[in-house]
């Protein structure tokens, strides 16, 4: 069997991270209790990965910011904090999560990349929508 690219693991990885540091994650400053459950289960995820634990703290701040899940983000970010996250880092995943939040906010553009359509530009939808 062979080993998955290490860039896919930590794919995987940063996944787990986020719906663990998510799943408790109150719509308040957590705890010091719940901080410390959290951060020890977010350690045991990521082991000695301060910049995985980053990229998911800045990932959140960014994609969340000035949403109704902005302090559940900011909560499940503290929580990686207290596991460990490079705070250096934090920053530049940040804007990444802010970018790909603005991406996934702009509507869906017609044309070839995205919708079945031929030489003259004409769309094509898909049958049940006919």
């Amino acid at each position: 069997m062979s080993a998955r690219p290490e860039a896919e693991l930590d794919r995987l990885t940063v996944a787990r991270l986020v719906a663990v540091a998510r799943r408790d994650a109150p719509r308040r400053r957590p705890t010091e209790a719940e901080t410390a459950v959290a951060a020890r289960e977010l350690r045991d995820i990521a082991g000695d990965r301060a910049d995985l634990l980053a990229e998911v703290a800045g990932l959140l701040l960014g994609y969340y910011r000035r949403t109704a899940e902005e302090p559940c983000a900011r909560a499940a970010a503290h929580y990686c904090v207290a596991a460990g996250a490079d705070p250096g880092l934090i920053p530049r995943w940040t804007e990444v999560g802010r970018r790909r939040a603005a991406a996934a906010r702009q509507p869906a553009r017609a044309g070839p990349e995205t919708d079945y359509a031929n030489e003259s530009g004409q769309v094509y939808a898909w049958p049940e929508a006919v």
